[in-house]
């Protein structure tokens, strides 16, 4: 995550927010950034894929 993004999320929130609140942001951007990596990567899974990695927790 680059330095102007931090910037840019702390310029939309409001004037007083807890930090707890901040941190969750950032976390939630840098997920987003790293899943959109993995997919310009090839790193995704087909649906029949994810759900056979996934079945022991579906049932």
């Amino acid at each position: 995550m680059k330095k102007t993004q931090v910037l840019d999320a702390i310029q939309d929130m409001p004037e007083d927010i807890a930090i707890d609140v901040l941190m969750e942001k950032l976390i939630v951007l840098q997920k987003i950034e790293e899943g959109q990596k993995q997919i310009q990567e090839g790193k995704v899974y087909t649906e029949e894929e994810a759900e056979k990695k996934l079945e022991k927790w579906l049932r």
